[in-house]
């Protein structure tokens, strides 16, 4: 009897015998479970590194752009505050007064109809510095400032200057 037909006449044919190792394979069972390298681990981290990198600027040129906007927006409002105020007192704050005249009642000012600015003090612009209020101004009747992110006077990018004659 071969191995193809059983001991009741059928074929059957038996399977030769499995190995569990693989034959003519040189590596064994650590090599073949070994997982990541540490090389192959740092080149994933420089990866995630440069895209987070890239999308993490972009974020805060969006944001730094945001604060710009919203600076030139509060001066603009700011600007109309004291439009409404020289309307009512006939002239716009002194530089002495400032700002605070929006809020507070300058001593000696009999047609003040204020406050002028809904909130009880002047806001800050968006990096928490006092907007600058120069009067009389260089390039209008006022001059209104936010020195940016920095603080200071001049600059570019988010560092550069906001002002009222730019508007």
């Amino acid at each position: 009897m071969d191995s193809w037909t059983s001991a009741w006449g059928s074929s059957v044919r038996e399977s030769p015998p499995r190995s569990t190792r693989n034959v003519g394979s040189t590596r064994t069972a650590p090599e073949i479970a070994r997982g990541m390298t540490l090389i192959e681990i740092l080149v994933v981290l420089v990866l995630i590194g440069i895209v987070m990198g890239i999308v993490g600027g972009n974020f805060i040129q969006r944001g730094e752009k945001a604060k710009r906007d919203a600076a030139k927006i509060e001066i603009g409002q700011i600007g109309q505050t004291l439009d409404l105020f020289k309307l009512e007192v006939g002239r716009y704050p002194s530089q002495q007064e400032g700002l605070q005249a929006l809020v507070a009642q300058p001593a000696g000012v009999n047609n003040w109809n204020g406050p002028y600015w809904k909130k009880p003090t002047i806001p800050k612009d968006p990096w928490g510095n006092e907007y600058l209020y120069v009067f009389p101004g260089a390039h209008g009747a006022y001059d209104l400032i936010s020195y940016g992110a920095d603080g200071k006077e001049g600059g570019d990018g988010a560092d550069k200057d906001i002002t009222s004659w730019d508007q």
